[in-house]
């Protein structure tokens, strides 16, 4: 069994640039040992779980920030074809960028525009393809004029009933 935290208030919600600086200088200096205890002598009210988190996703030297490439887009798509949703292991060929960011990227942006085949369409905004996103079934068709309903279903509906005159039998 786990074992139990201290009674202590852990902050939870954003995290501040002094509590980042704490986590940095206390990882320079100690180094990773165990999450679940490292927060109380880094000082930090936060749990292991959330150092961590914070630690590998933003914190980590090396981490690229910003905006996905063309090339990073392209390989992210590619591989998720092959391999699915492994973001580790797609997180694994591209140098910088971590799991989480890449599958956030991917169900933000990327799955959008394959969906909807936005090669076609490159000036669409994020917000367009938002709006587009949200149906759940193709629009309905362009307005037929009536004259032409009332014409075919009047044609079906004598061609295809036997008139009772007739008899197939003589």
């Amino acid at each position: 069994m786990a074992k139990s935290v201290e009674n202590r208030a852990l902050k939870k919600g954003a995290w501040s640039p002094e509590e980042d600086k704490k986590l940095i200088a206390y990882i320079k200096r100690y180094g990773i040992w165990n999450w679940a205890e490292m927060a109380k002598p880094a000082g930090l009210q936060r749990s292991g779980k959330s150092c961590r988190l914070r630690w590998v996703n933003y914190l980590r030297p090396g981490i690229k920030h910003g905006n996905f490439t063309k090339e990073e887009e392209e390989t992210i798509i590619d591989l998720h074809e092959k391999l699915g949703n492994r973001w580790s292991v797609i997180a694994s060929k591209l140098p910088g960028r971590t799991d989480n960011e890449i599958k956030n990227h991917w169900h933000a942006h990327l799955s959008k525009r394959l969906k909807y085949d936005l090669n076609s369409l490159p000036d669409m905004s994020d917000a367009e393809i938002d709006q587009y996103s949200s149906f759940e079934t193709d629009p309905p068709p362009t307005n037929v004029p009536n004259a032409l309903i009332s014409e075919s279903s009047a044609a079906t509906s004598t061609n295809s009933l036997p008139s009772s005159s007739s008899n197939p039998k003589q």
